[in-house]
């Protein structure tokens, strides 16, 4: 009886699978094992263009190029690939776009089938050019950009380069957005800057003053030890007093004021009156002045006096990776300017806690491009503009060492937001469309 049943079984089970199999719609072997034909156009059509030559090709009235073309698709496939490759011009009139055949070169004698796949790309002419135009920074106030591109001045934390090298550069990037860029040459430049003498160009009021020069920054020889304006730059040892004027002259002009790297105003340095102090690294020509300085640049913003003794270190030694504000990676696409990812920063100035320069000073924190770091409780912003109620600002790129400047060129922009005008272009037949149809020989 249980034999009965296992036969019984069995003929059931043989019996569906026959019947299933003669509705089972199965795949055909070039479907299963066969070329993704639609990959294969795209790929090919990347290749074609890699050095813009099927854009120029595209263009082309020459019958020549056209066989040239027609010979690179041809290797570029599979023996048993039968392709369509056809390009059209794309027209606007009021409003509606139209396609029109320019050239079409094929291998096939007919039509490719329906198991055919295809892809296409845009290419544009040569001879289009795309452009935009920055606006002004200050609108219809003309702002002059000073960059401090002094020759008798020595520079620290901006290791690799030079401060001249990092003026060519930061000259170079910002300039399109003032209506004025100037390079401060010489330290005797910098104190008619500074005492605002019609011999130096541009408009004073209301200007950016980029110090290049890393931690250290420029001191003319007058605000030096025995120069004329010696009760403005020197006071019982320290430099710290020129600091102080360096933020009462950011103040009193509407100036922001940008150091591109590290504590701002560490060191003070002129490299013809400072001949035997260096750094204790070996840089000569440089005066160390301390936490002093940055304390006193702050007090000089805010109105309030000088303080020799004011030397608390505002920053913290963060020494973990930042990452970009949301807000920074939509500017750095809008105008173009890509930092290297994920600096350190070692030198971020604190916004919340007892060190505070925000509530200690009346700053308001600005373009800020990293995200804010924690350390002992208290937030530190490692790239920030703040400006002041009264006037002035202070740009603190306070990241580690080698300086990158567009971090800098970023924040500026992030600060002032200039308006990017781009061209646009309305000629005829700018544009063409590639169409690339691929079918395998042997296929419907």
């Amino acid at each position: 009886m249980r034999t009965v049943e296992v036969l019984f079984v069995i003929i059931i089970i043989l019996g569906a699978f026959m019947i299933s199999t003669q509705f089972a719609v199965l795949p055909s072997p070039r479907q299963i094992f066969g070329t993704n034909l639609r990959e294969l156009a795209v790929s090919t059509l990347q290749t074609l263009d890699a050095k813009y030559n099927l854009s120029r090709i595209a263009f082309s009235d020459d019958s020549d190029t056209w066989v040239v073309l027609q010979k690179a698709l041809s290797a570029s496939l599979p023996p048993n690939i039968v392709y369509n490759l056809t390009v059209f011009s794309i027209n606007s009139t009021g409003g509606v776009v139209t396609y029109q055949l320019v050239s079409s070169i094929s291998n096939a004698e007919g039509d490719l089938g329906v198991g055919s796949e295809s892809a296409s790309c845009l290419v544009t002419s040569s001879k289009v050019t795309f452009g935009i135009t920055p606006e002004k920074i200050g609108g219809g106030k003309p702002r002059t950009l000073y960059i401090l591109n002094c020759s008798d001045a020595n520079g620290w934390w901006i290791t690799g380069y030079t401060g001249q090298s990092l003026a060519a550069d930061l000259k170079n990037l910002l300039s399109p957005y003032f209506q004025t860029t100037i390079l401060i040459n010489s330290t005797a430049q910098l104190e008619l800057l500074l005492n605002n003498s019609t011999q130096i160009g541009g408009t004073k009021q209301n200007a950016v003053v980029i110090n290049t020069f890393g931690e250290a920054v420029p001191i003319p020889r007058a605000y030096c030890q025995g120069g004329s304006r010696e009760s403005e730059g020197y006071s019982g040892g320290t430099y710290a007093k020129y600091c102080h004027t360096l933020g009462i002259k950011t103040r009193v002009y509407n100036w922001t004021w940008v150091s591109i790297v590290g504590y701002p105003v560490y060191y003070v340095t002129n490299t013809n009156f400072f001949t035997g102090d260096q750094n204790t690294y070996g840089i000569y020509g440089m005066k160390l002045v301390g936490a002093a300085g940055l304390n006193n640049f702050l007090r000089g913003l805010d109105s309030q006096s000088y303080s020799s003794s004011d030397t608390q270190w505002l920053t913290a030694d963060i020494r973990e990776p930042l990452q970009f504000t949301a807000e920074a990676r939509d500017l750095s696409n809008y105008y173009g300017i890509y930092p290297a990812p994920s600096p350190m920063a070692s030198r971020a100035l604190p916004v919340t806690g007892s060190k505070s320069i925000v509530s200690r000073y009346h700053l308001t924190r600005r373009a800020t491009m990293f995200e804010l770091k924690t350390y002992s409780g208290d937030q530190y912003a490692p790239a920030a503009t703040f400006s002041h109620t009264g006037g002035g600002a202070l740009t603190a790129i306070g990241l580690t060492r080698t300086p990158d400047i567009r971090i800098t060129v970023l924040d500026l922009l992030m600060y002032y937001r200039p308006n990017i005008y781009k061209s646009e272009f309305g000629a005829s037949d700018t544009s063409r469309l590639v169409t690339l149809q691929l079918s395998q020989q042997g296929g419907t």
